[in-house]
C-alpha cells in the first residue's frame, strides 16, 4: 500500500529564531584579504551588513508565512519523512510536473515561479498551459532532513521522487524541471525511469567529462572548453571539500550562522547575473530565506551528500549511456558553465528545445522567474498534447 502524505505547516520555534539572533549578536569576523572585494571569497563589509540586517530587521515569520501559503505535506519514502509541495493547476487539463532544486538553494527559490507555472491566466498566460507543481525538498535538504537519516546520492534521490510522483501521488505520467542537481536529478530521471516521463526541462546540463573530451574543436567547442577550464581552476574549491570531508566542512557550517552565511552567499553572487552587487539579482530578504532555511533545519552537512557521491561513483548517467526523453534547455548567460549544443548531443539525444536566454545566471527560478515559466510553458506544450 502506497504512503499516504499528510499535510505539513512549518513553525520554527520561537527558541531557535531568538538562537539565531543570539549568536549572529556574537559573530567574531576574519580581517579582510588584501586586494579587490569579494577576489578571495566573500567580502567583509559585505558580510557584516548582512549579518547586521538579519540579527535585526530580517522578518523569518514572514518568509515561513509565504512558504506556508502553498499546500505543503510530508510523506514516508525511501526511509525519510520527504517534505513536498504540491499546488494544483488551474486549467481545464493541467500537467503534472515535478521541480526539482539544488545546491545551494531549497524549495524557497521557487515560490515566484510556482504560480507562474500553475495559474499562468494570472500572469497574462493560457490557461491550458496550466501544471500541478510537485516540488519537494530533495531528500537531505531542509524539511527532508531529520539527525541521523540515511544519505542520499542523485541516484537515490531520483528514485525518491520518481516513487513520490508515481506511487505517492498517482501520477502514470510527469513533466520534470530542474537546475543545478535538479538538473542532474531530472537527467538520471531520464535515463533510469523514461517510461514514467513525458520530458525534462533543464536550466543546468549534466554532461559526463569524457564527453566532453574534443578532438578538434570548433570556434564555439573550443570557447567552451576554455571557459570550463577557467571554471575548474578557480570555481571548484566548494567541490572539492565538500566531495572529499563534507562532515568537516558540516560542522563549522552548522555552529556558525555567519559561516553558513558566506558560504551560500558567495555562490549566489559568483553564479547569479547580477554583474557583481548581488543585491541587483537578490533582495536581501530573499538571500536570507533561502540561508535561514539551511539554518533552521539543520541540513546543510546532509545537502553536501551528492558531491561526495558523485566523486566516488560513476556519473548520475553511466558510461556509454545516455538520456533519450524528450529534452529542453534554457541557456541563461551568467550560468556556471554552457556547453554548446554539439557537446550536449553527446547526453541528450532527443533535445526539441534549445533557447538561449538574454538575462539570468545559475538560480533562474529566482532571478527569471517569468523567462523560465515560459519557455517551460514553451517546452512542454505540443508534449502535453502529443
Amino acid at each position: 500500500m502506497a504512503a499516504r502524505p499528510e499535510p505539513f505547516t512549518l513553525r520554527v520555534p520561537d527558541e531557535a529564531v531568538a538562537d539565531l539572533r543570539d549568536r549572529l549578536a556574537r559573530t567574531r569576523f576574519p580581517d579582510q584579504a588584501p586586494g579587490d572585494p569579494w577576489a578571495y571569497g566573500t567580502d567583509l563589509g559585505y558580510l557584516r551588513q548582512l549579518v547586521e540586517y538579519w540579527r535585526g530587521i530580517f522578518d523569518w515569520r514572514a518568509e515561513e508565512a509565504r512558504l506556508n501559503a502553498f499546500p505543503q505535506f510530508k510523506v514516508p519514502l525511501c526511509g525519510i519523512d520527504l517534505h513536498f509541495l504540491h499546488v494544483p493547476g488551474k486549467g481545464p487539463a493541467p500537467c503534472p510536473l515535478l521541480l526539482l532544486h539544488g545546491w545551494p538553494g531549497s524549495v524557497f527559490e521557487f515560490l515566484e515561479l510556482i504560480p507562474r507555472l500553475a495559474d499562468p491566466a494570472k500572469f497574462g498566460g493560457d490557461p491550458a498551459d496550466a501544471f500541478t507543481v510537485v516540488a519537494p525538498s530533495l531528500p537531505g535538504y531542509g524539511l527532508s532532513f531529520k539527525s541521523g537519516q540515511p544519505r542520499f546520492g542523485i541516484e537515490e534521490i531520483a528514485d525518491c521522487v520518481a516513487e513520490l510522483m508515481h506511487s505517492a501521488l498517482g501520477y502514470t505520467s510527469f513533466a520534470v524541471q530542474g537546475g543545478d542537481w535538479g538538473a542532474i536529478t531530472a537527467s538520471r530521471l531520464g535515463y533510469a525511469h523514461p517510461e514514467k516521463l513525458i520530458g525534462i526541462h533543464l536550466n543546468l546540463l549534466a554532461i559526463r567529462r569524457d564527453q566532453q573530451d574534443l578532438a578538434n574543436p570548433n570556434a564555439e567547442e573550443q570557447a567552451y572548453l576554455d571557459e570550463r577550464a577557467m571554471w575548474l581552476r578557480d570555481e571548484t574549491g566548494y567541490q572539492w571539500i565538500q566531495g572529499t570531508k563534507p562532515q568537516t566542512l558540516a560542522f563549522a557550517l552548522s555552529d556558525s550562522p555567519a559561516g553558513l552565511a558566506a558560504w551560500i552567499v558567495e555562490k549566489f553572487r559568483t553564479w547569479s547575473d547580477c554583474g557583481g552587487n548581488i543585491e541587483a539579482a537578490f533582495t536581501r530578504d530573499r538571500l536570507l530565506a533561502n540561508i535561514s532555511f539551511y539554518w533552521f533545519t539543520g541540513a546543510i552537512g546532509s545537502s553536501f551528500w551528492p558531491y561526495y557521491t558523485v566523486r566516488h561513483r560513476s556519473w548520475p548517467v553511466p558510461n556509454g549511456r545516455t538520456v533519450d526523453v524528450p529534452t529542453g534547455y534554457a541557456q541563461f548567460p551568467a550560468e556556471i558553465l554552457r556547453p554548446p549544443r554539439s557537446v550536449a548531443q553527446r547526453t541528450y539525444t532527443d533535445i526539441r528545445r534549445w533557447t538561449v536566454m538574454p538575462r539570468g545566471g545559475h538560480f533562474a527560478a529566482l532571478e527569471q522567474p517569468d523567462a523560465l515559466a515560459n519557455e517551460v510553458r514553451e517546452f512542454f506544450r505540443p508534449l502535453r498534447r502529443s
